[in-house]
């Protein structure tokens, strides 16, 4: 459990009586994994711990077998955020800005106007699923909420909350209402989705980032009755390897790899999510591509 907490951990939780869910995320350890490759600005660093927060939150509501990409492009300082959660929370992320480290811009300048995607891509079949909104909403939270509104057709209501040391979130639900459910049960449910909302609005950052799941959850619930399910851990992991590098040059096709070792006597690859570096001279790239079997005797692209 403590190996568990340090690293990072989510926590389910539902009432008991009515189609309300929700999820709990702080990332300790991960959160510190996540952000020993690169330096960024404190808003940046702030706003991307948000975003991987964001990641895993989203990821917890499906059930899938593969990757999900949070991805926000934007026309403002920060031109990019990439977040990729597996179905396993196995977490990174990555931001592009032009900040410097003294500027405060709002979120609106921040971010500038551009488009949020969500991107769920299967380990085991081809299927790939993706929603797209524009950026909407005077925060993170808000534009997130906004895509569940109008790609999933879900009531979200979100807080994330970030700092030099952790990075959580909390997300709740509100699932359709079972058919037959009368006007009755659809009032109660109703009111209490507005409880559960005025007590997302009063849980502080603070609480968030350093209070338990059970005392965050609790302010939130109120004296419903809620489960709060374990543990699950979340780790950074960086999903790069030789093999996809490799398949990567392969893409490009020999010809293209040779007039890059013409010009520049070796090709470099640095994954931008860990900044491991994979080097490829003459000798290695005459081998990969004499290993492909799709490599034609003579010719100088791949089939």
């Amino acid at each position: 459990m403590a190996e568990t907490a340090e690293a990072g951990e989510l926590r389910r939780f539902l009432l008991e009586s009515q189609p309300l869910r929700g999820q709990w995320v702080r990332l300790g350890a991960a959160w510190g994994a996540l952000r020993a490759y690169r330096r960024y600005p404190p808003l940046v660093e702030s706003l991307l711990g948000e975003f991987a927060t964001a990641a895993v939150l989203l990821a917890a509501t499906l059930k899938f077998e593969g990757t999900l990409t949070l991805q926000l492009a934007g026309s403002g300082r920060v031109r990019l955020l990439v977040a990729q959660c597996s179905d396993d929370f196995k977490l990174r992320a990555v931001a592009h800005h032009d900040l410097a480290d003294d500027e405060l811009p709002a979120f609106d300048a921040l971010v500038g106007s551009g488009r949020l995607t969500v991107t769920v891509q299967s380990d085991t079949t081809s299927a790939r699923y993706q929603g797209i909104v524009p950026l909407a909403g005077a925060s993170l939270a808000a534009c997130l909420e906004n895509y569940f509104a109008s790609s999933e057709q879900l009531p979200t209501r979100l807080l994330l909350a970030a700092d030099a040391v952790q990075a959580a979130g909390l997300l709740l639900q509100k699932l359709p209402d079972q058919p037959g459910s009368g006007e009755v049960a659809g009032a109660q449910l109703q009111q209490t989705w507005e409880e559960l909302q005025a007590g997302l609005q009063g849980l502080s950052a603070e609480t968030l980032l350093s209070g338990t799941a059970e005392h965050a959850v609790r302010q939130v619930v109120g004296a419903h009755d809620c489960r709060l399910f374990g543990p699950t851990a979340v780790q950074f992991a960086c999903r790069c390897s030789e093999q996809r590098v490799a398949d990567v040059l392969r893409s490009l096709g020999l010809k293209e790899a040779r007039a890059t070792l013409a010009e520049q006597g070796v090709i470099l690859v640095q994954c931008e999510f860990c900044n491991r570096e994979y080097r490829y001279d003459a000798v290695d790239v005459e081998q990969l591509f004499a290993a492909d079997a799709s490599v034609q005797q003579g010719s100088d692209s791949v089939n």
